[in-house]
Formats: C-alpha cells, sequence, structure tokens
C-alpha cells in the first residue's frame, strides 16, 4: 500500500506541470491589454505600461515567463497581481471560503442524497419510490443558477429563514444555503445512484445466499449490499469535489461570496494569469488527491481489493 500511494505521488508532479503550463499558455494567448482602464478614463502613460510590463514579464516570450513562474512558484513566491496584492494571500483566503461552501455540499449530498437512494432503493416501485425519482429529475432538469435565484429569493429575502447573502468572512451559517444550492444537482445524481445501485444488489447471488443462510434482511442490507452499494458512490463524490470547486463561480456570484469561484473569474477577466495558474492548479491538486482518497476507500468497502 506505501509503495502505492508513493507512486501515486509521483504521478501527481508531470499532471500538475502540464496544469500550471496549459492554463499559464491559455491566459497569455487571451487578447485585449491587461492594463486598460488602470488609469481611469484617461490611458495609462508610456511608463507605466513598460514598467507593468516589465515586472510582470509580459515583454518576455511566453516559455520564459513561464518558466520564470515556474522558478518562484517552487521557491513559495505566487507573485503579485496587477494591483499590487499578494497572489497567495487571495488564494488563501478565497479557498478557505470554498473549502466550506463545498464541505457543506458535500454533506448535504451525503445525508440528503444517500438517504433518499437508500429509502428508494427499499421500496422500489411504492410511492417513496417515485417520489425520490420524480423530485431528482426536476433538479437535475433546472439549471443551478434558477435553482439558486428561486431559492435566494424565497428562503432569503422572503421569508428570511436562511442570509440571502453571504456576511463578510463567509461564516458557516451564511454558507448553509449556497451550499445546498451547489450541491443540489450532485445530490440527485448520487440519490439516483444509490438507488439503482442498491437495487442491482439486492437481487445479487450473495445477497440471496445470504438470506438462505438465515441472516436478516436489514442484516443482508445493512453489513454487506450497502457497502457494494457505496463504491460507485463514493467514486462519485470523489470526482465531484472538482466540479464543486470549479461550479462555484455561479453559486458564489449569486449569493455574493468571495472564494475562488469569483476570484478566478475576476482574474480572467483582467487577464491575470498567476492568479489564475495558481487558483486552476490547486483545483487540480485537489481532484488529484480526492482520487487517491477513493481509491483507498475501495480498499476498505471491498476487502477483495488490494494495492500490491
Amino acid at each position: 500500500m506505501g509503495k502505492y500511494i508513493l507512486r501515486r505521488i509521483l504521478q501527481m508532479i508531470p499532471v500538475l506541470l502540464g496544469a500550471t503550463f496549459i492554463i499559464y499558455m491559455m491566459v497569455w494567448v487571451l487578447p485585449g491589454n491587461p492594463f486598460a482602464g488602470r488609469c481611469g478614463n484617461r490611458p495609462c502613460p508610456d511608463s507605466y505600461i513598460a514598467a507593468m510590463n516589465e515586472k510582470y514579464n509580459l515583454n518576455d516570450p511566453f516559455y520564459l515567463a513561464y518558466f520564470k513562474y515556474l522558478g518562484n512558484l517552487l521557491t513559495g513566491d505566487f507573485g503579485e497581481t496587477y494591483n499590487g496584492l499578494s497572489v497567495g494571500q487571495q488564494v488563501l483566503s478565497g479557498t478557505v471560503v470554498t473549502l466550506r461552501l463545498s464541505f457543506i455540499a458535500l454533506i448535504f449530498e451525503g445525508i440528503i442524497g444517500i438517504g433518499a437512494g437508500i429509502m428508494a432503493g427499499l421500496r422500489r416501485g411504492r410511492f417513496i419510490d417515485n417520489l425520490v425519482l420524480l423530485s431528482t429529475l426536476v433538479v437535475i432538469s433546472i439549471p443551478i443558477f434558477v435553482i439558486g435565484v428561486v431559492l435566494q429569493l424565497y428562503l432569503g429575502m422572503k421569508w428570511q429563514i436562511f442570509p440571502a447573502t453571504a456576511a463578510a468572512g463567509a461564516p458557516w451559517s451564511s454558507l448553509i444555503l449556497p451550499g445546498f444550492v451547489l450541491g443540489s444537482t450532485s445530490l440527485a445524481y448520487i440519490a439516483r445512484l444509490v438507488r439503482t445501485s442498491l437495487v442491482e444488489h439486492q437481487r445479487a447471488d450473495y445477497a440471496r445466499t445470504a438470506v438462505a443462510k438465515g441472516l436478516t434482511r436489514r442484516r443482508v442490507v445493512g453489513v454487506h449490499v450497502l457497502r457494494n452499494t457505496m463504491i460507485p458512490v463514493v467514486t462519485f463524490i470523489g470526482a465531484d469535489l472538482g466540479s464543486l470547486l470549479g461550479g462555484a463561480i455561479i453559486t458564489e456570484g449569486i449569493f455574493g461570496i468571495n472564494g475562488l469561484g469569483g476570484k478566478s473569474f475576476r482574474a480572467i477577466q483582467t487577464q491575470e494569469a498567476l492568479t489564475v495558474t495558481t487558483i486552476v492548479t490547486l483545483f487540480v491538486l485537489f481532484f488529484l488527491v480526492m482520487n487517491l482518497v477513493v481509491d483507498l476507500l475501495y480498499a476498505w468497502l471491498d476487502p477483495r481489493i488490494r494495492y500490491d
């Protein structure tokens, strides 16, 4: 197991390097002047533009500017934004907020999604099963920005059950509604996935054998069936974390949350190559780590799986 983990960690290095190269190149080739409008209604002086181009290596060829950025990155220097702010501090503050939001979304996915899927799978063809299938289909069919605006209007503004916007610093209490909105689509997919997997495993040979040996249905489902049912669900949740971090752009925009999503969107608009590359690389790192955790969970859920 230790060799497998080490091998997976070593495999992350070229992936991260490739991600930084591709994203840096994409921002670099964007058309437009990154310093347009920074001096008000008047055009910026040539001396100012020359100094900024020199400071941010914009006069260098792409490959040279990238290797300079990579060298600074390896020493822990994430650079500065065009406004003179530390990219590292900006990304760190946004990471805390977005991780809180994603964590709340994962809780909703785990509790409501898995719970609804189990109830539907155990009562296949009954009212609760039809209700789960219908409600999840409705949620999947509606765009997330529509769900966010509707819930913000009614639960936040009209009925005032939850804060309509995130407070300064984005405390946990103000992220409950945005977290539910962010995880709503994935929640519906998880419920349908659990329901389908549970129905399939209840008809498997090992489940019928366990019943034939005299085990109660509750023990068969709780000890054997649910454990195997969770394997594809764990895969989906692990991969979904990357989608949650990237999809937070819309949710953060609706609820006024100053997280990684909003920061990355503004950085793309202003062609801040350092900020965009750092944020996307962080997304890739989270995704790789979660995939490693998911693979390790496989061995716990299914003892037949071994990484030698």
